[in-house]
């Protein structure tokens, strides 16, 4: 079992900056693929962005790229994600989902594990 607890969400304005933490323990060595996704209000979960463990590859929404960065701290068995010039659209829960198996680090049905998720609200 792998447990992920988010933390770092809150009430930023347009142009801010917020970095979200994602602690997971348990059986963190199982884990290949760490992945932030979000899901705003009245829609979908949508990826925002995923880790390798071993390698440190990153992938990134299109969208997103350039201005939210994630990295990995192996000591701590925590995930970052660093968000810059914050738009109201990006207002959403964000989690954080582990992977123990290969597979499409952009898709939900790839991971195993979830966390609680973090508010991020965004105000104009």
């Amino acid at each position: 079992q792998v447990q992920l607890v988010e933390s770092g969400g809150g009430l930023v304005q347009t142009g801010g900056s917020l970095r979200l933490s994602c602690g997971a323990s348990g059986r963190t060595h199982s884990t290949i693929t760490t992945g932030w996704f979000r899901q705003p209000p009245g829609k979908e979960r949508e990826f925002v962005a995923a880790v390798t463990w071993s390698t440190g590859l990153t992938s990134y929404a299109e969208s997103l790229k350039g201005r939210f960065t994630i990295s990995r701290d192996n000591a701590k068995s925590t995930v970052y994600l660093q968000m810059i010039s914050l738009k109201p659209e990006d207002t959403a829960v964000y989690y954080c989902a582990a992977t123990t198996r290969l597979g499409d680090s952009s898709g939900t049905r790839t991971y195993d594990y979830w966390g609680q998720g973090t508010q991020v609200t965004v105000s104009s």
